[in-house]
């Protein structure tokens, strides 16, 4: 009979106790996979989504506002650019794509972020490489000014499907809707990724609506400023549209249209439409060193800034998600430990009561080495079988909770995800197993023989 199956037998006869202590230690374990996972999802969300632009450019300001009011939409845009300014860089000789992203709406039903942007937004993944690239679900892009197309989040939660309409709520004016209706023409398949709870809209659209373009005269004097120029000059680049929107005041003005709307049907000039921020996918012979060239170029100068998204939450999640997936794990490990300490007691107690079953064992010619390795077996079920356990049970419990936390947190983890470091979490158990057996172990080989058959 092997040692392992005279532990086992021993155990069995105090299955009370034994079975308490090994779920101690898998709802440790349990924990600590569920932590693992869970926190694997969000650092993949947050360090990498947005890799698949080479640059953020917007205005000058906080780096971190800007990547998370424009990759994430979870803060304010800091401030616009002009539009020329976008068109230079949809020219530049080392940009593959540049996409206009607007910013500062949101819908009427649910308060979801707007962003205005074109077609060749759904062209860039935000996450290259990942089984959930952006693909649409049902429906596809823009085909005309009023097109939307809404995240997975969006669809479920407001009840829209293709052909609902829906209307946007003033940035920053909560009373204020504009009229205008855009219709839903596509939604996103879900990613995991900050679009499941975004409207997008066609930037056309979105410059037709109220208050979305710059009143020209202010519009004159921001781009004169921007670039280093007089108002001369930008009239004079801008001539033929000055005209043509001068005399559609004039004409307005004629039959006494209210200013305080402006009617858009003759189109928005350049000169007064602006961008919050500019995304870059550069060619791919100069994704790397070109990168950080043009990033040092527009970061010199005072117009705007650029940043690398990775870059900015790699060292968001390194000083703040780090730190916190730290305690947790710090907790967890803390549970494990007090489940092996509920062990020790287990085998330690047992002791007293098994004097007289470790005397007859010794007397029937067990050596005290064996004695000593059939604790140390008990001690290596117990915890290698609790490790076993809370693995399958941390599993079970991401499989079980990944379409609750999808529907209310709006993260897409994989119920088959695996944390590398699980790999060292049976090889901590069979060390802590040893360290646990040790000292009862040793009681049971200092057991006298004669004093434990004569109790």
């Amino acid at each position: 009979m092997s040692l392992f199956t005279i532990a086992w037998k021993s155990l069995r006869q105090r299955w009370l106790a034994s079975s308490l202590t090994t779920l101690s230690v898998a709802l440790g374990v349990a924990l600590m996979v569920a932590i693992l996972i869970v926190n694997s999802v969000v650092d993949d969300m947050f360090s990498q989504t947005g890799s698949g632009y080479s640059l953020i450019i917007g205005a000058k300001g906080s780096e971190t506002q800007l990547v998370m009011s424009t990759i994430y939409r979870m803060d304010r845009p800091i401030e616009n650019l002009p539009w020329r300014y976008y068109r230079e860089w949809q020219d530049h000789k080392w940009v593959e794509k540049a996409v206009p992203v607007n910013l500062g709406d949101s819908t009427e039903d649910g308060g979801f972020p707007i962003v205005g942007t074109t077609p060749q937004y759904f062209t860039i993944d935000p996450v290259p490489g990942r089984p959930y690239r952006m693909k649409f679900k049902e429906g596809d892009g823009f085909d005309s000014t009023w097109d939307a197309v809404i995240g997975s989040q969006v669809a479920r939660k407001n009840g829209w499907d293709l052909g609902s309409e829906f209307r946007m709520v003033h940035a920053g004016q909560d009373d204020h809707v504009h009229d205008e209706k855009f219709m839903v023409k596509g939604i996103l398949a879900p990613s995991g990724t900050p679009n499941d709870r975004t409207v997008f809209v066609h930037i056309d659209g979105f410059f037709m609506l109220d208050g979305h373009d710059k009143p020209i005269e202010e519009a004159i004097d921001r781009e004169a400023k921007f670039y280093g120029e007089t108002r001369e000059q930008v009239e004079e680049r801008y001539k033929a549209d000055l005209a043509d929107i001068r005399s559609h005041a004039a004409e307005e003005a004629s039959h006494g249209h209210d200013h305080a709307h402006h009617d858009h049907s003759h189109g928005v000039s350049d000169l007064q439409k602006e961008v919050t921020a500019v995304l870059l996918q550069l060619k791919k012979d100069d994704f790397g060193g070109r990168a950080l060239d043009l990033q040092s170029q527009i970061n010199e100068g005072f117009r705007a800034q650029a940043v690398r998204p990775v870059g900015v939450m790699k060292r968001l999640m390194d000083n703040l998600v780090g730190n916190v997936k730290d305690a947790f794990l710090v907790l967890t490990g803390l549970i494990i430990a007090v489940s092996g300490i509920g062990i020790f007691v287990s085998i330690y107690n047992s002791m007293a009561d098994r004097k007289k079953e470790i005397a007859i064992m010794r007397a029937l010619g067990a050596r005290r080495q064996t004695v000593f390795s059939i604790i140390l077996c008990e001690s290596l079920l117990l915890c290698v079988l609790g490790g076993v356990f809370g693995l399958v049970l941390g599993h079970a419990l991401v499989f079980v909770a990944s379409p609750v936390i999808e529907q209310k947190a709006g993260l897409l983890i994989d119920p088959m995800a695996f944390s590398p470091l699980e790999f060292i979490v049976l090889p901590v158990m069979i060390a802590m197993a040893v360290l646990i057996g040790i000292l009862p172990g040793v009681t049971a080989y200092r057991t006298d023989v004669a004093e434990g058959l004569s109790g």
